[in-house]
């Protein structure tokens, strides 16, 4: 004690501009402290109606003797410094604007909340210790702390998104009860967020729309211009997200305020929003939170994470959450906050950020930064951050466990849980087949417009095939062309495959737009792998028709419709097939650079296989023959067009005897002398694209299926104690 209280008073006779407890009063000139009153008591649900999802929203106000449930309401005032007093009338609404729809919030409690991380032995790590906090309808309410204090962790394990690697004690209420959130009753904003470049905003939030709501489609525009207007997207609903051709895209604050607006479709009680500040300017940043702030008012609980901000920022919080190493060293009002922190002897210089001197305070980062300071001239003044952190920390965490904050808190969570409120129901999913549908068109659209996808890889295949065609070139239907051709047909079928590889970032990019759809429940694997599918074939279909026109008849193989037909056929399967490799390695790797050398290597193994530089029969047998030159598609895919070109061939030698295309190709290639072979070969490649994408299906079912089993898991134990 010694010890805090020595590094309390250095501390506070180092920083000469900071104020005395009894001179930092609310005033007008702090716009970040909020008006003087008292702070706001919990809901009573002996008085709430029936919230449904048009209702509302229930915001506390102190009244008489007794709590009540009344519309929030929230100036659009100019003026920042008085946008939480509220002392502004709220101007009248223009003609033909679009007026803030209501929503019923839900009150969120979590109550003696640890999160453990797995070690390599056991769950010994503790990334949130005994957290107990609350989020009313209509309010802002932000979990701050540095780097590395279990923000994020918090969050998710209030939306109950943890990683299969952690575990969770304690308790969270919904309104009172412990019960999980159903689908559509909150949403869930991550850090990154993996939005489509080609789209504009209108159109990426209505296909959300289509994938998340049931309904029919009419019915589902005026949600989207509802989360536009939330948003203040306006005027960039008609513009690229991304930006396509040489058009500019959305900036950064734009970009992230369409990833809240992609959840707002779905109407949530409740919004979990992992860093909305994320890579944001100053100015971003403001107008975020006020976008935010003008959300909270229409009675939506937002509950979201936060690094740092500046004070007209911070002005804007309702409640705070302030963490360090996992300890929860504050949680309530803003202005109890800057209190608590006078009270401990680390009052807030005038000059300085709340959360610039909250941070200063509790990160202990600085220390290394003190000891670098230490080093230098006597010239330099750091005695204003002259302080171990750690002193720090244990010094305001001991503060908050004997102060009225805390029994403050503990109260009003036993009001909150007291009595159960209206329970959150599911709003319904769009059906599977209306999901594959919208995808399909979707995917369909944003291959049409981005070059990155097919329209580059068609131009490298007819490129390829025109270099092939021309080289192999007036080849003739004698024997002494029959192992040219055969060369001719490898190089086409094995490096079309290989160029093919382009479309990795393509797909890389289908896949993580996947991965944060389907954390939000708006698609799934299967939906996806059908999706994907149909979307591809027609490109795919354009690019095997117009490389094997050009391809068949420069090299001059025979002039037949059916056997041309199947050509075209054998290499569009010979796409198919190598499109579901793709998958299935960008699933595993999710990485550009490990995704393509993977392939590339696959290849050249399956090139080495595949029976040209050496006749399959002839190749060691225990790796190369098998199983390496059955797994290789190429070999299928050769066979098949040199059996659909010779088994019906015959040619001259001397003037008397001839010898069939199977006898002429053995020495080259080895084909099968049945007639129905080359259809064989065409089910073997069918078979293979199925097979590739039931392999996708299972890597992307189990890498979700943790997160979902954990889920479950977490539910079960809740429902039990419920029981108990």
């Amino acid at each position: 004690m010694e010890e805090i209280q020595s590094q309390s008073d250095n501390y506070r006779s180092s920083s000469s501009s900071a104020s005395s407890p009894a001179s930092r009063v609310p005033s007008s000139n702090f716009f970040y402290l909020r008006k003087p009153g008292s702070l706001r008591q919990p809901i009573s649900f002996e008085d709430s109606p029936e919230w449904e999802d048009t209702d509302v929203d229930a915001r506390v106000e102190e009244g008489g003797d007794r709590d009540t449930i009344n519309i929030a309401i929230t100036p659009a005032s100019p003026s920042l410094s008085k946008l939480n007093s509220g002392s502004l009338p709220s101007p009248p609404p223009q003609e033909g604007a679009v007026v803030a729809r209501k929503t019923a919030g839900a009150s969120v409690v979590w109550k003696d909340l640890t999160v453990t991380i797995k070690g390599k032995r056991k769950y010994s790590d503790k990334v949130v210790k005994s957290s107990n906090g609350y989020a009313l309808p209509g309010t802002m309410t932000v979990i701050m702390g540095p780097a590395r204090s279990g923000k994020s962790t918090l969050l998710r394990a209030l939306a109950g998104r943890l990683h299969h690697s952690a575990k969770m004690y304690g308790e969270v209420f919904v309104n009172g009860a412990k019960s999980h959130m159903p689908y559509g009753s909150y949403g869930f904003v991550e850090r990154e967020t993996s939005l489509i470049g080609s789209l504009t905003v209108r159109e990426f939030l209505y296909y959300s729309a289509l994938l998340q709501l049931p309904g029919f489609f009419c019915q589902k525009k005026s949600v989207v211009e509802d989360a536009i207007h939330a948003m203040s997207l306006g005027d960039y609903a008609n513009k690229l997200i991304g930006g396509h051709c040489y058009m500019k895209g959305l900036h950064s604050g734009e970009r992230r305020r369409v990833s809240i607006a992609r959840e707002l479709v779905m109407r949530p009680h409740i919004l979990f929003i992992d860093e909305p500040l994320y890579h944001l300017d100053s100015v971003s940043a403001l107008l975020m939170m006020v976008t935010l702030k003008k959300l909270a008012s229409t009675g939506c609980t937002l509950i979201f994470t936060i690094y740092q901000s500046s004070t007209e920022v911070f002005g804007l919080f309702d409640r705070i959450c302030l963490l360090s190493n996992g300890n929860t060293l504050f949680f309530g009002e803003t202005l109890a906050c800057l209190q608590h922190f006078s009270n401990a002897g680390f009052p807030c210089p005038i000059m300085q950020s709340p959360s610039d001197h909250f941070l200063r305070a509790i990160n202990t980062d600085f220390d290394r930064i003190i000891a670098m300071c230490k080093n230098w001239q006597d010239d330099h003044d750091f005695a204003a951050v002259n302080m171990d952190t750690a002193v720090a920390i244990r010094t305001l965490e001991a503060t908050y466990k004997t102060s009225a904050d805390a029994v403050a808190v503990e109260n009003m969570i036993v009001r909150l849980t007291d009595k159960e409120g209206p329970f959150l129901k599911s709003k319904g999913k769009a059906g599977s087949g209306t999901r594959i549908a919208v995808l399909t068109w979707r995917s369909l659209l944003i291959m049409s417009r981005e070059w990155k996808y097919y329209w580059l890889r068609l131009i490298l295949c007819m490129l390829l095939t025109l270099c092939v065609g021309t080289v192999f070139s007036g080849l003739g239907h004698s024997l002494s062309s029959v192992v040219t051709r055969v060369a001719a047909v490898f190089v086409f079928i094995s490096f079309a495959s290989l160029l093919s590889i382009a479309g990795v970032p393509a797909l890389l990019k289908e896949i993580k737009i996947y991965a944060s759809e389907e954390l939000n429940q708006h698609s799934g694997p299967l939906v996806f792998l059908f999706g994907q599918l149909l979307s591809s074939i027609p490109f795919l279909f354009l690019i095997s028709i117009s490389s094997s026109l050009v391809f068949y008849f420069l090299v001059g193989l025979q002039d037949e419709f059916s056997l041309l037909m199947y050509f075209v056929l054998n290499f569009f399967l010979c796409l198919l097939v190598n499109e579901g490799l793709m998958l299935v390695v960008v699933s595993l790797w999710q990485n550009v650079f490990w995704s393509i050398l993977t392939l590339v290597s696959i290849h050249v193994v399956m090139m080495l296989a595949a029976g040209y530089f050496r006749i399959r029969n002839a190749l060691p047998g225990p790796l190369w023959t098998y199983p390496l030159s059955y797994i290789a598609f190429h070999t299928y895919s050769i066979q098949g067009i040199l059996e659909n070109e010779y088994l019906w061939t015959s040619f001259p030698v001397g003037q008397v005897r001839t010898i069939s295309g199977y006898q002429a190709l053995r020495s080259a290639y080895d084909i099968s002398a049945d007639v129905n072979s080359k259809w064989k070969n065409l089910l073997v490649l069918f078979l293979m694209v199925v097979g590739y994408r039931i392999v996708v299906f299972v890597l992307l079912y189990f890498h979700v299926g943790k997160n979902k089993s954990v889920l479950k898991i977490f539910q079960c134990n809740r429902d039990k104690k419920n029981t108990r």
